[in-house]
Formats: structure tokens, sequence, C-alpha cells
């Protein structure tokens, strides 16, 4: 069999194409010849014939055979226009853009080449299998382009699929980060809140009790004065001493307060506390770069 350099389903797809071609191309034959036998049969009655009587009847058959001709190669061109359009829309499915070099189409070695392949290898046989089934276009499956389109298709899908997996790993990996960072804060704020009761436990004890020794010696001023006047004055001086003494403890509240926030912070709970913080806003802000990366922002 002749090689064009097809396989062998688009072998048989020309062959297909060829009996097609030959059937219209011997009907067409057939209604010339009757053309003929007709003028024969019903013209060429006498013996002899005068030069305008032979040249109508070659008139009228030539016009009848030209007639025939041009609507046969009309019908070809036709033709040959819808098996390229069902060509094309196949191409079309599958994103392929077909080419055609008309030039080609007179290249006399390819064409004795078709012609060898009708000649030697072109089977008539099956001609009622044929008739009864008529096979449609199939997708081009066997290699080439098709076949590497889709592969890529597939990986394409499959790529898409691991992103997609990825993603979902990445969103529950952040999720599980915020969630520890919520804990740690909540952590944080209650050691705090513990811290802070504590401080304030004891410097509200050690305010009530400056407050009854100003109290209690507010006392024995009053009392001290209603006993005896004369030690007014040392009982005013003692007095604002003693205020002067709650302004300075005040003060040295407010100085121990802050050393024991300054110790705090520098406690190992305060500073593991802060590094787990500090790791846990680093993390987060990877994943919402790496988030960024596979669904950015419009």
């Amino acid at each position: 069999m002749a090689d064009f350099g097809f396989n062998e389903h688009h072998q048989n797809e020309i062959i297909n194409y060829m009996r097609f071609a030959r059937s219209q191309r011997l009907l067409r034959l057939k209604i010339i010849d009757s053309c003929f036998e007709e003028l024969k049969d019903s013209r060429l009655v006498e013996e002899t014939f005068t030069v305008d009587e032979v040249k109508e009847m070659l008139d009228g058959v030539h016009a009848v055979v030209r007639g025939e001709v041009e609507m046969e190669l009309i019908n070809t061109a036709h033709t040959n226009v819808v098996l390229l359009r069902q060509l094309f829309s196949q191409a079309e499915k599958f994103y392929l853009r077909l080419q055609s070099d008309i030039s080609e189409l007179e290249n006399r070695e390819l064409l004795e080449q078709v012609a060898e392949f009708e000649k030697t290898d072109f089977k008539t046989t099956n001609k009622t299998n044929q008739e009864t089934h008529k096979p449609k276009l199939a997708p081009l499956n066997e290699g080439g382009v098709s076949e590497l389109l889709n592969k890529e298709i597939a990986r394409l899908q499959e790529e898409n699929d691991k992103l997609k997996s990825r993603l979902r790993t990445l969103e529950s990996q952040a999720m599980s980060v915020l969630d520890e960072k919520t804990k740690a804060e909540r952590a944080l704020k209650d050691l705090q809140r513990t811290q802070g009761d504590q401080q304030l436990s004891a410097q509200t004890k050690e305010i009530s009790s400056l407050e009854n020794t100003v109290a209690a010696l507010k006392e024995d001023y009053e009392r001290s004065l209603s006993a005896n006047a004369a030690t007014k004055k040392d009982l005013q001086e003692n007095l604002i001493t003693a205020k002067h003494e709650l302004l300075r403890v005040q003060e040295q509240l407010s100085l121990a307060e802050k050393e024991l926030e300054k110790k705090f912070q520098q406690t190992a709970a305060y500073r593991n506390m802060k590094e787990i913080l500090t790791k846990k806003n680093e993390q987060i802000k990877e994943i919402r770069k790496r988030l960024q990366k596979y669904e950015p922002d419009d």
C-alpha cells in the first residue's frame, strides 16, 4: 500500500473519500455517455447531414457536456469545503489551528502518487457495508499534537489539584497558628491579671496600714488637742510630718510598683510568653505571604 505518512485510521478515511469521489465521477461520466447515446438515437437517423445540422448537433452536445462538467467541478469544490469544515471543527474542539498550503495542490509528484495509489491499492469491495455504516469523525487520539494536548491538560489538572490540596493545608496551618496565638494571648492576659491582682493586694494593704496610721495620729492629735492645748503645735508638726511620710511612702510604693513590673518583665515566664507570641506572629506573617502567593489579592 502506498505510504502517505498517515496511520491506518487516516489512511482508511482517505480511501472512503476517494470512493465517494470516484462514485460521483462515474455518475457524471454516465450522464455524459447518456447525452451522446440520446443524440445518436434521436438525431442520427439519416444517412447524410448538412454542415449546419452537424454543427447544431455538436453545439447541443457541447452545451450539455459543458453544463455537466461545470456542475461536477462546482459540486467537487463545495464537497471539499464541507470536508474541510468537518476537519476544522474537529480541530477547534482541541484548540488546534490547522494550516494548508494551496501550492501543494498542483504538486505533480503528489498528484501522481495519489493516482498510483488509486490504481494499485484502492479497493472497491464492501460497498454495501460502506453504505450502511457511515463512521463519524472521531477525536484524534492516536498520538501527535492531540495526545500531547491531552497529556498537558491532564498534567495541569493534576497540578491544580495539588495546589488546591496545598492551599487547604496552608489554611489549616494558618487556623492552627491563629488558635495557638489566641491561647497564648489569653494565657498572657491571665498571667498579667494574676500578677496585677497580687501587686494591687499588697499595695492596698500597705495603703490601708498607712491610712490607719494617719487616722491614729489624727485621733491622737485631736485627743491631745482637747487634753492639752499646749501640745497643739507639736501635734500639728507631727501630723505634717506624718503626711509627708505618707507622701514619701506612696512615692516609694509607686517606685516599688514600677520596679516590680520591671522585675516581672524580666522573669522567665514573661520572656517565654513574649518569645512565643513573637514566633507566632512571625509564623502568621510567613503563612500570609505564602497564601498571597497562591491567591493574590485583587
